[in-house]
């Protein structure tokens, strides 16, 4: 498409163009003016995703698998109106969720018995994906000082049976110092700029983008991250994700991080097959990265996904 003819602030645009690999620029572009069809993910606490699939076969749905995720669909035929009419919606079997959110704690591979933090939880589709991957056994502290988005994190973990939770509500920020080397593994889906969920026919989702906006925020992710860290416990693991597309919420809050912690933080290769991928960026504007950050995942945009930002880092 002609980038012109894109409904995206300039500024965004330039950006973009200096980000995205230039031979998927024209691709990223047109996403943003597509809605994305309904993915979903498969409550395994509840069922298994044969036998989801075939139920809601036979309420007149039609699910595409997700080669990379077996718990995962695409809504093909069927609205997200028809989906929540049926008796597997109301049981908490299924549970909406965009395909690049998921790869968050695909890419923190959580197990059964372990103790896990989700950071900045709400609104809880990550929370319960790492239930399912730990069969339900282990134990997930879950958090969000937001009062109204904590109320929809414990509305969903009850609708879909999480029920080895517990919920806090208090600023992420404190958890270093209040529970140090807690935790075995840490999830941390920072609060971003949310660029890749912008759409150019949804003046809304721009309303407040402004290059300002992404330094405050980048300022708040490093010192969650610090935060995430401390409370990790040596040989555990911490995912640090985002859905924006900025360097300096992304690279550069991981870039920081490792020189602060030098020595006992190391990236690690993110093992999921996905057919969109990019490295993570080696610089931005003439500042250097680390150059372990090729490690990293950017999870390009495209018809069924939109774009994401993960970085797996492990404690030594």
């Amino acid at each position: 498409m002609d980038e012109s003819a894109c409904a995206l602030p300039e500024a965004l645009l330039e950006r973009l163009r200096e980000i995205l690999p230039a031979a998927r620029l024209e691709e990223a572009l047109e996403s943003f003016e597509e809605t994305p069809p309904v993915a979903l993910r498969v409550n395994t606490l509840r069922t298994s995703p044969a036998e989801l699939r075939e139920r809601l076969r036979s309420a007149g749905l039609e699910l595409e698998p997700v080669p990379w995720y077996a718990a995962a669909f695409v809504l093909r035929r069927g609205d997200l109106r028809e989906l929540q009419a049926t008796d597997a919606w109301r049981g908490g079997e299924v549970y909406v969720q965009g395909l690049a959110s998921m790869t968050a704690a695909l890419a923190l591979a959580p197990r059964p018995g372990e103790r896990v933090l989700d950071l900045t939880a709400a609104p809880g589709g990550k929370t319960c994906q790492i239930a399912c991957l730990m069969e339900g056994r282990g134990e997930i502290l879950a958090n969000d000082r937001s009062r109204k988005r904590f109320f929809r994190l414990r509305a969903n973990l009850e609708q879909q049976g999480v029920e080895m939770a517990r919920l806090s509500r208090r600023r992420g920020e404190t958890f270093g110092r209040t529970h140090p080397e807690a935790f075995d593994r840490v999830l941390l889906d920072a609060p971003c700029s949310g660029e890749a969920r912008a759409r150019a026919g949804d003046p809304d989702s721009l309303s407040d983008w402004k290059p300002k906006k992404i330094k405050r925020l980048a300022g708040e992710q490093q010192r969650l991250m610090i935060s995430a860290v401390r409370a990790l416990r040596p040989g555990g693991v911490l995912v640090y994700s985002t859905c924006t597309f900025a360097p300096e919420e992304n690279e550069a809050v991981v870039h920081r991080a490792l020189r602060r912690f030098a020595g006992e933080l190391a990236l690690e290769e993110i093992d999921l097959d996905l057919p969109e991928r990019s490295p993570g960026l080696l610089g931005w504007r003439g500042r250097d990265f680390d150059p372990s950050l090729s490690c990293a995942l950017r999870i390009l945009p495209g018809p069924d996904v939109q774009g994401f930002f993960l970085a797996r880092l492990r404690k030594g």
